[in-house]
């Protein structure tokens, strides 16, 4: 647990994780680029792209809270039997199930409303959602947990580390999962 709460402590864990960051969410750019033709042929996942990785980081920001005030409280273990971590993991997935299909029904709706587009399906929008929720809620637990437990390791404060690289990684991830997910159902 980190022993020194000054500006200077918390800019120098915290300055070579952003710095790489930034590289990673430079990364997600080219990346959506790349997809750019399919977003402008199927405006419904165009909509979806800044909604699901939203979500996503949400959800593992959400869970990264947790552990980190579980880490503070000293009832966190990295234990593969500890209760806490799986029902963490497990409601983080529970909230993806029960969202991103909602979020698959609103933004086809809101691309019918705006520009009158129906080129996918209402369902194939919401299973596109739903499959890609599902894949980033399995990575955000992932990379909340391994990013906990590297920041516990190095004696670094989760409150100051997790949630950066956890929104960060999500954004990233969430745009190729998103389009890797297009590509397989569209």
């Amino acid at each position: 647990m980190p022993t020194e709460w000054t500006v200077r402590a918390i800019t120098r864990a915290m300055l070579p994780v952003l710095l790489v960051l930034t590289l990673v969410e430079l990364g997600s750019g080219l990346v959506l680029g790349s997809f750019e033709a399919q977003l402008f042929r199927y405006p419904s996942l165009l909509v979806l792209v800044p909604v699901t990785i939203g979500t996503a980081g949400n959800l593992g920001s959400v869970l990264a809270a947790r552990l980190s005030t579980s880490f503070h409280l000293g009832t966190l273990s990295f234990s593969p039997r500890d209760d806490e971590l799986a029902g963490n993991a497990v409601a983080t997935l529970a909230l993806a199930v029960t969202v991103f299909p909602v979020i698959g029904a609103g933004a086809w709706v809101a691309t019918l409303l705006v520009s009158g587009d129906t080129s996918l399906a209402l369902q194939r929008v919401v299973l596109v959602a739903l499959s890609s929720g599902i894949s980033l809620a399995v990575l955000a637990v992932v990379v909340t947990f391994s990013s906990t437990y590297v920041a516990y390791r190095f004696g670094l404060d989760p409150d100051d580390v997790v949630i950066p690289v956890v929104t960060n990684l999500c954004d990233v991830l969430g745009v190729v999962v998103l389009f890797g997910v297009a590509q397989v159902l569209v």
